[in-house]
């Protein structure tokens, strides 16, 4: 088996070519997170010192970090009170994808987003589970092969 011979695959070079795509985007995206990462450490350093110059003995190491929320955290039920009225204000079955739209509209974010979008539609989606289990809402055919929502009456 080890004469064996691979048959060519015409493919590979579009796959290789694909690769190294990737790798460079990942790269690049490593280098800027460590700019920033750099950037911010400089910034924190600045805080530090101007934190000493009012209190020379304080220990800045007991100063506890403050984890950030992402941009796109939402309040507790926010989402849900978003999804209902676009169900109540749709005169058709809505898809999970045209909530997300309405949800990150209503919140300031920018649909454009594609990688937030599906964050949101996933989202949307265990919402619209939570609340079928309830009995609230139901999902029933809509336009071509898309599954629509309304709610339950």
């Amino acid at each position: 088996m080890a004469n064996e011979i691979i048959p060519f695959d015409a493919d590979q070079p579009n796959v290789l070519h694909a690769l190294t795509r990737k790798r460079a985007e990942v790269a690049g995206q490593i280098e800027h997170n460590q700019l920033e990462l750099r950037r911010l450490i400089a910034e924190l350093d600045h805080i530090d010192a101007t934190i000493r110059i009012f209190n020379p003995s304080i220990d800045i190491g007991a100063i506890r970090s403050k984890p950030v929320p992402p941009r796109h955290a939402a309040f507790k039920g926010e989402v849900t009170r978003i999804v209902f009225q676009t169900l109540r204000d749709a005169r058709e079955p809505v898809t999970s994808r045209d909530i997300a739209i309405r949800l990150m509209t209503e919140r300031g974010l920018s649909p454009d987003d594609r990688e937030l979008a599906l964050i949101m539609v996933k989202r949307v989606c265990a919402c619209l589970r939570v609340q079928k289990k309830k009995g609230l809402v139901r999902n029933v055919p809509s336009v071509g092969n898309l599954q629509g929502w309304e709610v339950a009456r």
